[in-house]
């Protein structure tokens, strides 16, 4: 099956802030909830120990994605880890509530392109669920934008662009219906279009189904960074493991020594 780039209801400028943010305060749930990224863990220390930093600049974050859960477990052996949450369209609810439960975390409350990150900010760069936003050109672009900063980059996708991956997205629905009233932090709106007009759900299972058909495969993946400028200066890293039923591809790239 070949990448299809559909629109999602997310990207689009003209969609409400709050409807987004009530999206990706979901996703950030979930996949703090199942520990998704769990498996990821070693890559990402990898990337930190390589680059011999300790800190975190999460790129496209949304409502702060994985990072809760992981940030406790990285923080076993990395005590001095500091995150700085960004995005192009920042969820600041969900970044103060992440900073007020973990309090070495960060946030930027401006706009943050990934495929020209601020200079200022230097760290290890993340990317969670968001790399398949990005048509090839402009992903190549936040490659290259890491090859030329010498930026160590670190990119993670909780599902693959496969028929069972598609069948899953179909009950992301009664995923929303079940959490919401789980989630933080609490907000009447997001009740009112859950289940009286379920404008989430809905929004949640087109733009999960689309997230499924954009996503970049290892071999894509692979493509993407090949006849980058100065690649040969890096190392790259991309594969897929097992999480639960489901898997979670991964790039990782770090400036060779």
């Amino acid at each position: 099956m070949g990448r299809i780039h559909l629109f999602e209801f997310e990207d689009q400028k003209w969609f409400p802030t709050f409807l987004r943010n009530y999206g990706t305060d979901f996703l950030q749930f979930l996949s703090n909830r199942t520990k998704m990224y769990k498996p990821i863990i070693p890559v990402i220390k990898k990337g930190l120990n390589k680059s011999g930093i300790n800190q975190i600049i999460d790129l496209g974050s949304g409502g702060g994605g994985g990072l809760k859960w992981l940030n406790s477990e990285l923080k076993k052996d990395i005590p001095d880890l500091k995150i700085i949450l960004t995005d192009f369209y920042p969820n600041i609810p969900a970044f103060r509530l992440t900073k007020k439960k973990a309090d070495n975390f960060k946030f930027i409350d401006k706009p943050v392109d990934a495929r020209n990150v601020p200079t200022e900010l230097k760290g290890l760069r993340t990317q969670f669920l968001s790399l398949h936003h990005f048509k090839p050109t402009d992903a190549k672009q936040i490659l290259q934008n890491s090859i030329d900063t010498n930026s160590a980059i670190a990119i993670f996708e909780a599902q693959e662009r496969s028929l069972p991956s598609l069948i899953a997205m179909l009950f992301s629905p009664l995923s929303v219906l079940l959490t919401t009233p789980f989630i933080r932090p609490f907000k009447i709106g997001r009740i009112i279009f859950t289940y009286f007009i379920p404008i989430v759900p809905l929004f949640v299972l087109w733009d999960g189904i689309v997230s499924s058909l954009r996503t970049y495969s290892v071999k894509e993946m692979n493509g993407l960074v090949e006849n980058l400028n100065g690649t040969e200066k890096f190392d790259w890293e991309i594969n897929k493991v097992k999480s639960g039923p489901s898997v979670v591809l991964y790039l990782l790239g770090t400036k060779k020594e």
